[in-house]
């Protein structure tokens, strides 16, 4: 392919430099596009700690390079996010140092509809997705409360409705009115710190957030994320009561509770005299039945009871344990009234014996027989004394007689055998020449048998 023949123009050829024919590009694009408004589809969005945030603006068949500096993003409503349809407003520039073609946005706001509305609709999705709005964390609003805090401007129709309702409904309650400003920069934090003042007060039971219905501008401060932070964080139940029927706000939905407007609020917050009475009618009535249903049950299951074998079985088998716990308590008492007459007798008896009176004559008595026996018994011991004495005479002179001893007094010896010792009273027994002793009265004698000599009488017995 041949190259193309390129000529100087009028004769005279200029050279630029990359970098002045790119500021000139860039002078040329600002001076002819410098306020311009594209619409497209954001992609390939990048946001680095500088705050800017680098993304492309496409269509169907081109795209542009677009930057929102750090300035203009921090002043947008809603979050910049890939696949989002914008409308922006800037100028069209030349990034010198990559040759870049891009626009400088100024302004920018989601096409076919408002910021405020699409950060709406991001903020509620968000929150939602964080449970926020999760039915089961809602508590319930007090029957009957005592102390009611209400955010809200003090110089509001809204304050003047609710209190008028309320007044009307029940106007023994409470009401602490926390001023507050509800629209305008600002507004969300007052509301938030009203919140959480409520919360520190003590003694109340409910809070109420309200104001009259406006824009969507105007109700903003109850679409902001730390008014719902604050209302998720109170440990008191909140009404949110913010505009009329057909406002939403990210307040109502974090809200344990949203009425459609402030007088609708009072309505719910509060029950009339009238209500009260129906109500507590009516559980006296509920509560009237229920007793006499289980009074009813109570009866039938009774009855069945008193039917059932096992319990007629138990029956039998107590009333026979009663028959013999009565015999049992008869013979008790029985022994008890036994023991207690024989303790007494033993007790009178006792009483009489040691009766003072009647143990001096006791004694008394044992004394003078005792001296009489004395007397009686001195004479008889003396003449048993001299019986015996006399006696034991007798006997001492009767057993001297008998005496061996005496007969040797009287000059006889006795003869005995030197080996036994026995007294020798036959000669037959006597061997000759041998030897007898002989006892005198005083002394004994050895003497030799010469000659034996037995008696003829003895010989004839024998």
């Amino acid at each position: 392919m041949d190259q193309l023949p390129l000529k100087p123009v009028g004769g005279t050829r200029r050279i630029y430099g990359v970098s002045e024919i790119n500021a000139l590009a860039r002078d040329v694009l600002e001076s002819s596009f410098y306020d311009v408004w594209v619409e497209g589809e954001v992609s390939n969005l990048r946001s680095p700690g500088s705050g800017h945030c680098y993304f492309t603006l496409k269509d169907a068949t081109s795209q542009i390079s677009a930057v929102l500096f750090r300035t203009q993003a921090l002043g947008l409503r809603f979050r910049l996010e890939d696949g989002l349809k914008v409308l922006v407003r800037g100028r069209i520039s030349l990034y010198e140092a990559r040759g870049a073609f891009q626009i400088n946005c100024q302004w920018m706001e989601p096409a076919g509809r408002g910021s405020l509305q699409l950060a709406f609709e991001q903020l509620k999705r968000r929150l939602a997705a964080e449970g926020l709005f999760d039915p089961s964390r809602k508590r319930p609003i007090p029957a009957l409360p005592q102390c009611i805090a209400v955010i809200t401007s003090p110089t509001g129709a809204a304050l003047r409705d609710f209190l008028h309702v309320l007044d009307r409904r029940y106007a023994n309650v409470r009401i602490v009115i926390h001023p507050v400003r509800v629209q305008g920069d600002g507004a969300a934090a007052e509301i938030a710190a009203a919140v959480r003042r409520a919360n520190r007060l003590g003694g109340v039971d409910v809070i109420v957030v309200c104001r009259g219905g406006g824009s969507l501008e105007d109700l903003w401060p109850f679409n902001e994320e730390l008014l719902a932070r604050a209302v998720l964080e109170s440990g008191i139940p909140v009404i949110s009561a913010v505009g009329h029927e057909i406002d939403f706000t990210i307040c109502d939905f974090v809200s344990d509770l949203r009425a459609a407007t402030p007088s609708a609020a009072a309505e719910m917050v509060v029950a009339t005299k009238e209500e009260l009475r129906e109500r507590i009618a009516s559980l006296l009535s509920r509560s009237h039945q229920s007793i006499r249903l289980i009074h009813r049950d109570l009866r039938e299951r009774s009855a069945r009871l008193g039917r059932s074998r096992a319990l007629l079985s138990t029956r039998g088998r107590l009333d026979a344990l009663f028959q013999r716990l009565d015999d049992r308590r008869e013979a008790l008492r029985g022994a008890l009234r036994r023991k207690l007459l024989e303790r007494g007798r033993r007790l009178a008896r006792a009483s009489e014996v040691v009766s003072p009176r009647l143990l001096a004559a006791h004694v008394g008595a044992r004394r003078l027989r005792s001296e009489a026996l004395l007397r009686r018994a001195v004479p008889a011991v003396r003449w048993i004394a001299s019986e015996r004495r006399d006696r034991w005479a007798a006997l001492s002179s009767l057993l001297d007689s008998f005496s061996p001893l005496a007969v040797l007094d009287r000059g006889y010896a006795l003869c005995l055998d030197p080996r036994t010792g026995a007294l020798v009273t036959d000669s037959r027994r006597l061997p000759e020449h041998g030897r007898v002793d002989v006892r005198l009265r005083r002394g004994r004698i050895a003497c030799d048998v010469r000659e034996v000599t037995h008696a003829q009488d003895d010989e004839e017995r024998t």
